[in-house]
């Protein structure tokens, strides 16, 4: 059972949210599954349980977890609600309590101005699997392989101020690091959590002059890489109680770089040309340099009159404009200077590439392509290959769409493209969805489809916990 509960196009169509919780086992395989290939594929993505209050934005929704287990050749499929606090709040008074971030913030909700819908993110750390939402929050807990909500992670203590969507866990030392941002100084702060689950490590940086609208960070071996973006509120609209979003082009982006366990006065920024950034795939650190690669948005706001001339439509999200390209930084730490290119014409988002590389220098990233429609669609796959600058492209049949497609070792397998790669894949009209594998290093036609039973929406990120990975019991 699904529904179409505004105009909103995403609402409506591979977005329109699924009600049901469902389990399914031995579903039907097109191709052949690897027998390489063990664990689960979990992918989180915003689907309001309630007919949404007000204006809709995609990144309104409550939290839905989706996931396909692979063991012997054989695959099952489950899905389940993030139930938040929020949600449950809800889902007692049988109504929304709060309205989405098109509609004005409402700062005397009793239970408090925003939602955490713990809908944006997933990552597996110190054996738990953490859902985490956008504007930085507790995360929750959600067992495997049941899905089901286990309450709130506070990281060994009282971290209330929780964590951003995207924090980074190095492979080799079992630390993640990240992130949180609110609209009350210190603006900006910068954690460590050790590989036990427990918070090691908490700063403010107060070297960031306002509020942000911060996403995502990367790491190297040594270092953090955070970010000051000129995309925010209007300073002056503030003022007067009114929140409006700028882009000032007049002002650089700054990527401020911090040392793993620094302070906040540790931090040296590093200045580039004005863009937004919502994704990074990798950084490291080369002789003097720090190389980071990530999704470059030039013009990021609906409605700016500087805007170039569109050719074809480029897609939206409220005032959201995503014309997202590849792209390289390469910031000097003995000179200060940053070195900056594009890397490919396609537009990508949700890149991925190897956890196990993370931090270190890699070769090969894998990102959604997006098609040119007023609304976020991914209509391929791009395979970058950063040595050669080789992009080979897959298509999805016409009028199927896909996502962020995470990569997945083989058992055993050591080099970095020695894995597969699995994302859900939706018909647009009909709903129909199916889950590709695709083999990363020969990439091309699936090795297999797995028929899902039911219609899952476009969603965000996503996560692999391999078979060995899960402790017993």
């Amino acid at each position: 059972m699904s529904r179409d509960l505004s105009p909103s196009p995403y609402l409506s169509g591979p977005y329109a949210p699924v009600l049901e919780e469902s389990n399914a086992r031995d579903l039907p395989v097109v191709g052949e599954l690897p027998g390489d290939l063990e664990g689960t594929f979990v992918r989180n993505g915003a689907n309001p349980r309630l007919s949404p209050k007000g204006r809709y934005h995609w990144f309104d929704g409550d939290g839905m977890i989706h996931a396909l287990q692979l063991e012997g050749g054989r695959a099952s499929y489950r899905n389940r609600f993030v139930h938040t606090d929020g949600l449950a709040a809800e889902l007692g008074a049988g109504s929304p309590l709060w309205t989405g971030i098109l509609e004005p913030v409402d700062l005397s909700n009793p239970l408090g101005p925003f939602k955490n819908t713990a809908n944006t993110d997933l990552v597996f750390h110190a054996g738990k699997l953490l859902a985490l939402w956008w504007q930085s929050g507790v995360p929750y807990v959600v067992s495997l392989p049941d899905l089901e909500t286990c309450g709130k992670e506070l990281f060994g203590g009282a971290h209330k101020p929780g964590i951003s969507a995207h924090p980074k866990v190095d492979p080799r030392t079992g630390e993640m690091m990240f992130m949180t941002f609110g609209m009350r100084a210190p603006f900006l702060s910068y954690g460590v959590i050790g590989k036990d689950g427990r918070l090691e490590h908490f700063v403010p940086i107060e070297t960031v002059p306002g509020p942000r609208y911060q996403h995502d960070i990367a790491i190297t071996e040594h270092f953090t890489i955070l970010m000051d973006l000129p995309m925010y509120a209007d300073p002056e609209m503030l003022k007067i109680g009114k929140s409006r979003v700028r882009f000032f082009r007049d002002q650089p982006a700054r990527f401020g770089v911090i040392p793993r366990r620094g302070k906040g006065a540790d931090v040296r920024w590093f200045e580039a040309e004005a863009c937004y950034v919502y994704h990074t795939i990798n950084a490291w650190e080369e002789g003097d340099e720090i190389v980071m690669i990530g999704c470059r948005i030039k013009d990021p706001l609906v409605g700016d009159p500087l805007n170039p001339r569109e050719e074809r439509p480029i897609p939206s999200i409220g005032l959201q404009r995503l014309e997202p390209h590849l792209h390289e930084w390469r910031m000097n730490l003995a000179t200060g200077v940053v070195r900056e290119r594009r890397l490919g014409d396609a537009l990508v988002e949700f890149p991925r590439m190897d956890n196990r590389a993370l931090g270190s220098r890699s070769r090969y990233s894998y990102s959604p392509r997006i098609t040119h429609a007023p609304t976020l669609l991914f209509d391929g796959l791009v395979k970058h290959d950063h040595e050669t600058g080789q992009e080979t492209v897959y298509e999805y049949p016409r009028g199927w769409y896909g996502g962020e497609a995470v990569v997945c070792p083989r058992t055993g397998g050591q080099e970095e493209d020695d894995a597969y790669l699995t994302t859900f894949v939706v018909e647009g009209t009909t709903g129909e969805t199916e889950a590709y594998v695709w083999s990363a290093r020969d990439f091309g036609a699936p090795l297999a489809r797995v028929k899902i039973p039911h219609r899952v929406p476009i969603g965000y990120h996503a996560w692999w916990i391999g078979a060995g990975e899960l402790a017993p019991g």
